[in-house]
């Protein structure tokens, strides 16, 4: 594989640079965004005054707001607007004049990472969050999000490691010359809703057998924008299939259509062929296939138009990231 594809910010991935792949960049990936977003929410209206708006700030200690009419979301109205108007000195102007109507908005079921990809990218403080019938629900702040992650982190440890325990010593008593652990995990098309559960099963099951966090990590990322590529671009989903050795993990993702008609254009960072829908949920940027390669250490993708598509990826554990004697991984276990 080209060398740039190894890259992340510049550099190759070594296990020095993939330990920046942190614990709080993970629970991105995992989270969604009914867990950290803010529920109990200040709604606006569009006849208001800006006068109002500034003392719905001042109250309730908040920088935007989203304004509704008759029950639809129709803008969103921030600290900015309101310092516009007061430049213009128009405070008794009505909130739809200065309010934002082209509003981005992230569904309740996205994980948490797609609004942190909105908040790097577009420099927005605020996404207005929908149901999956296009209901206002709440409200979702880079605070909402350092908030959910620290919960996380606080919620996940003792659970995590009485698994990992149990993982660990579940085929102790079994004896193989070769081992391998298989994990396959059917994807739907179209299925936002579950996007990003495979990742987040595999991430954990590898850790829970004795994988190294970087490792789990590295993997995890890749699967994710794997799984989503498969949800997004596909017209029947597809099959990620994992394979678990001591020496290596091998990712097999195949599909049966449509099949990619310029291999090498798609590699290029920001080229999709997500449609209009696609992009205005958050996805389909176009770095899904770039995201893959940085975090692997073998990548081969396969495609005919009308038949489907084939990616094979793997990484290869050095000494210090193989799994231990006692892992599951070193006796006979199938699935």
């Amino acid at each position: 594989m080209d060398q740039d594809q190894l890259r992340f910010k510049g550099k190759i991935i070594t296990d020095q640079v993939a330990e920046n792949i942190t614990r709080v960049e993970e629970l991105a990936y995992e989270l969604k965004v009914e867990e950290v977003m803010t529920r109990n929410i200040t709604i606006l209206s569009p006849d208001q005054k800006m006068r109002e708006v500034l003392e719905a700030f001042r109250k309730a200690r908040i920088s935007g707001a989203p304004v509704v009419k008759h029950g639809e979301l129709v803008g969103i109205v921030s600290i900015e607007d309101l310092i516009h108007s007061m430049e213009d000195n128009d405070l008794d102007g009505p909130v739809e004049k200065y309010m934002t109507s082209q509003i981005l908005t992230i569904r309740e079921n996205d994980p948490v990472v797609e609004a942190l990809k909105i908040f790097v990218n577009l420099r927005f403080g605020r996404l207005p969050v929908l149901n999956a019938d296009g209901r206002l629900v709440g409200i979702i702040t880079k605070g909402d999000v350092t908030r959910g992650v620290l919960k996380g982190l606080e919620q996940d440890y003792q659970v995590e490691e009485l698994k990992r325990y149990r993982a660990k010593h579940l085929f102790e008593d079994i004896e193989s010359d070769r081992t391998s652990l298989i994990l396959r995990y059917n994807i739907r098309q179209g299925d936002f809703t579950h996007g990003g559960a495979a990742s987040s099963h595999i991430k954990r099951a590898l850790i829970r057998l004795g994988a190294s966090p970087v490792i789990a990590r590295r993997i995890g990322i890749a699967i994710y924008e794997a799984e989503m590529n498969l949800i997004i671009h596909t017209e029947n989903g597809g099959i990620i299939r994992v394979e678990i050795e001591p020496h290596q993990i091998s990712i097999d993702i195949t599909d049966d259509g449509p099949g990619i008609k310029d291999i090498e254009l798609a590699m290029k960072p920001g080229y999709s062929t997500a449609t209009e829908a696609v992009r205005e949920m958050g996805f389909g940027a176009g770095m899904g296939l770039v995201n893959i390669a940085r975090c692997v250490d073998f990548m081969k993708l396969e495609s005919t138009l009308g038949k489907g598509t084939r990616l094979k990826i793997k990484v290869f554990l050095k000494e210090d990231d193989k799994f231990s004697e006692s892992n599951p991984t070193n006796k006979e276990t199938t699935s």
